[in-house]
């Protein structure tokens, strides 16, 4: 912005005036100003570029060709990632409806504009190969704690089930038999999904070899997986569990729980599940959150493809 008063624009007058608004009035702290204030140099200097030194003059389509420019980049600017642009847009936000609360500008051309959405991040899934390593380090011996750890990660990865479903499932919410696990979801969705032959055994040999002795230590509950004192097992004590087979595992990076749900979808997929009954599987009220894991198996396809054909470099 000018130093120079005689040719300060109306556009740089208002976010002075905005700016000293947040400064003295709300309290803003020194480094968000900073921050706006950067950000919406840049912003009048592009608006000074296209001849706009008005505030009311601004339209919608000024502030949306604002942020398109923020994304792409400049001669004098690198582009920014969808979080940095959204951050610039919030400071245009704040200095329009500043205005029109103040009565500088009867419209918002900036309410209506809506920030980057981020690019959707890839869950994190680890190959077979080191789910099998997990699930084997999880059993130490043959304790109590032991099998039950076992049956626990067998859960998570064959039935995909979230971490606060496996602590919270109850003795009647399964049937090794059949080889189901009755799930309660978010918001108390149930869902009945199979465990698999690896998952069942080792319930099974939980609940006939294990969990009878750390229930005589407490007080009588229906939780399947029980801690060492009889009740049931915590959140934090199953992440607990997690981390330790892994370190056994010697599986670097970070896993949790929801890693094995994760692998369950992304496996599924990749051995050629329809992505509509990954989408029962898993508990998800819309097919597009399941979809992100189609991403995942396709990155992998190209990874494949890169270290195969022979024209792929």
């Amino acid at each position: 912005m000018s130093t120079d008063t005689t040719r300060v624009t109306p556009v740089e007058r208002a976010v002075r005036g905005w700016l000293n608004h947040l400064d003295v009035e709300r309290g803003v702290s020194a480094n968000t100003l900073a921050s706006y204030r950067r950000d919406l140099a840049r912003y009048t200097a592009y608006l000074g570029e296209r001849g706009v030194s008005d505030p009311a003059s601004v339209t919608e389509a000024h502030v949306s060709d604002f942020l398109a420019t923020l994304r792409e980049g400049s001669a004098d600017h690198p582009p920014l990632a969808a979080s940095s642009a959204a951050r610039t847009l919030v400071a245009v936000r704040g200095f329009h409806r500043f205005l029109v609360l103040e009565g500088d500008t009867t419209q918002d051309p900036a309410g209506a504009v809506s920030p980057p959405r981020p690019p959707a991040r890839l869950p994190k899934a680890i190959s077979i190969e080191a789910v099998e390593r997990l699930l084997a380090a999880a059993s130490v011996g043959d304790t109590p704690a032991s099998l039950r750890d076992r049956a626990l990660l067998e859960v998570l990865y064959g039935a995909g089930a979230r971490i606060s479903e496996a602590v919270g499932l109850d003795v009647d919410d399964v049937d090794t038999a059949e080889g189901v696990v009755r799930l309660f979801g978010k918001g108390g969705k149930e869902r009945v999904v199979p465990l698999g032959s690896y998952a069942a055994e080792a319930l099974s040999a939980y609940l006939v070899r294990a969990r009878p002795v750390l229930a005589a230590k407490g007080k009588g509950t229906p939780a399947i997986f029980l801690n060492q004192r009889g009740g049931r097992l915590s959140r934090q004590s199953a992440w607990t569990t997690l981390r330790a087979a892994a370190d056994r595992a010697g599986l670097s990076g970070h896993l949790s729980p929801h890693t094995l749900r994760h692998s369950f979808a992304t496996h599924l997929l990749d051995g050629g599940a329809d992505v509509r009954v990954v989408q029962e599987l898993l508990g998800h009220a819309s097919v597009t959150t399941t979809q992100i894991y189609t991403m995942v198996t396709v990155q992998r396809l190209r990874e494949v493809y890169a270290q195969s054909h022979p024209r792929a470099r």
